[in-house]
């Protein structure tokens, strides 16, 4: 199987129905295809592949006047690239073989190797979690065009932990059984795109230029790893512009995998080591600053990704100054309104607990510090609803001494309503509220609405004691949520 020619990429077309793309077809039809089909990880995965295609075969572009003119030029400078480089993208084969190292095998003659499945980090196979997957069986095949995606998000987002050692030309291959993450996994990193209305425009609003990675990349432009592939162990400057550099870490060999032909079976160890945060940053990962620590923003199962929406939106303004959401943000697109998506797999250490997705138009305002300040009073002034919700709670559940009161139940309902009416909350963005403002805006009055309603779905009224408990309750929900600065309450199960 070739991955220029055989299709393998999940989209949805324009009319929304799916198609399955080879490479060469997706370029071809970039400005025609809609959005991928695909799981949030494999979303940043896909998308890492299509960008280091194109910014190979653009050489660039240099600077930000050469990305708002490069945009007609894609297709044909990826087609010609891919004509050259097709037979790199061989998935099986005794050449050259996508995301694979060769001269892979066994560290033991009689290792019967491991199931393919295991590549797809959403199938319970080996220590994999049954959290996406019920199936147990570890033979099951693993068709070719799902072998290809499922090999390049892995060697994107596997977690590290323990892992099998093999032989890379002969030699063992390193960290005798133990392996670090992959480039995309640490601290469960949130991943921004900007979002097009085809894949052309995405493709496109993604693209870094070269003086932008020089500013932020301290290994430089690079090359793809197809280009320059490591030979074996001892291949040192393959090895440095696969883990330093930009175009050699978008595709990363994090793992030393070798397919087998019948699709059931690979051969898995660790593979190269690439430098993580605080070393070397992700490109669509956002940097914050927290205790006074450079620190990537994080997702997790408990916390909404519109939540979090305002340091993503930091435009990075100096090679001095880390802090920022993704790079690709740099360029002024010149619209009212920016679509963005976020997505991440949370994972606790080795153990992947979910994958979250979600996508935003922001106001351009979110890109100033006005904007931002604004969107954090939103969101506090949400938050502060939230914990009197809790406290009001609490007082129903003393009135019966209840002895587990229903916090979760009420934060689950508040949230779920409150997400409803976030076209408010961007109004507060856009419009430059201030916290005084905010109790009688959109937004405070949505707030207000989805407390009262959290509050009567959890607190039920029917008999004269919960009637008294609800009252009592109802008398602390009724306090206006102070206008302090945006600070997070408990844990919420809402996502």
């Amino acid at each position: 199987m070739n991955l220029t020619n055989d299709a393998w990429i999940p989209v949805l077309r324009a009319n929304g129905q799916p198609d399955l793309l080879s490479l060469r077809e997706l370029f071809a039809e970039a400005h025609e295809v809609r959005d991928l089909a695909v799981k949030p990880h494999e979303r940043v995965a896909l998308m890492r592949l299509i960008i280091g295609i194109t910014q190979a075969a653009l050489d660039g572009p240099l600077d930000e006047d050469a990305w708002s003119e490069c945009r007609t030029l894609i297709q044909p400078a990826v087609r010609t690239y891919l004509q050259k480089w097709e037979a790199s993208f061989e998935l099986f084969g005794t050449g050259t073989r996508f995301l694979q190292l060769p001269g892979l095998e066994p560290a033991q003659a009689d290792d019967e190797g491991n199931p393919a499945t295991k590549l797809d980090l959403t199938l319970a196979t080996g220590n994999n979690p049954t959290l996406f997957d019920n199936g147990a069986g570890e033979t099951r095949p693993m068709p070719p065009a799902r072998a290809a995606l499922s090999l390049l998000t892995f060697q994107c987002f596997s977690p590290g932990g323990r892992i099998g050692v093999a032989k890379w030309n002969g030699k063992e291959t390193a960290g005798k059984g133990s392996s670090n993450h992959a480039p995309c996994t640490p601290s469960s990193m949130i991943h921004t795109l900007i979002e097009g209305d085809s894949m052309l425009e995405t493709l496109h609003r993604n693209l870094l230029s070269k003086e932008t990675v020089r500013d932020s990349i301290p290994g430089g432009w690079g090359r793809p790893v197809w280009e320059l592939p490591p030979k074996n162990s001892s291949d040192k400057p393959a090895i440095d512009n696969a883990t330093t550099t930009y175009l050699g870490r978008l595709l990363p060999l994090s793992r030393a995998v070798r397919l087998q032909p019948d699709g059931c079976s690979i051969i898995v160890a660790n593979g190269l080591d690439y430098p993580l945060f605080p070393v070397s940053r992700e490109t669509t990962a956002t940097i914050l600053l927290r205790k006074d620590e450079l620190a990537l923003l994080p997702a997790s199962t408990g916390r909404a990704l519109w939540r979090q929406l305002a340091p993503i939106t930091v435009r990075r303004r100096s090679t001095a100054n880390e802090t920022s959401g993704p790079l690709a943000l740099r360029h002024d697109f010149g619209t009212f309104d920016v679509p963005l998506w976020v997505g991440a797999l949370v994972t606790d250490k080795a153990k992947i607990e979910d994958v979250v997705e979600g996508r935003h138009r922001i106001p351009n305002t979110m890109l100033t510090d006005f904007g931002r300040t604004a969107f954090e009073g939103g969101v506090g002034h949400a938050e502060e609803a939230e914990a009197t919700l809790v406290q009001s709670v609490k007082i129903y559940a003393a009135e019966l001494k209840l002895g587990t009161p229903p916090y979760e139940k009420a934060r689950q309902h508040y949230w779920t309503r409150v997400e409803q009416s976030l076209s408010e909350l961007f109004d507060v963005a856009r419009k430059l509220l201030t916290k005084e403002e905010l109790p009688q805006s959109g937004w405070g009055l949505a707030v207000r609405a989805a407390s009262r309603a959290a509050y009567e779905q959890t607190c039920p009224a029917q008999t004269p004691r919960q009637i008294q408990a609800f009252a009592a309750g109802l008398r602390r929900l009724s306090l206006t949520p102070s206008a302090k600065s945006p600070k997070s309450t408990k844990k919420s199960s809402h996502e």
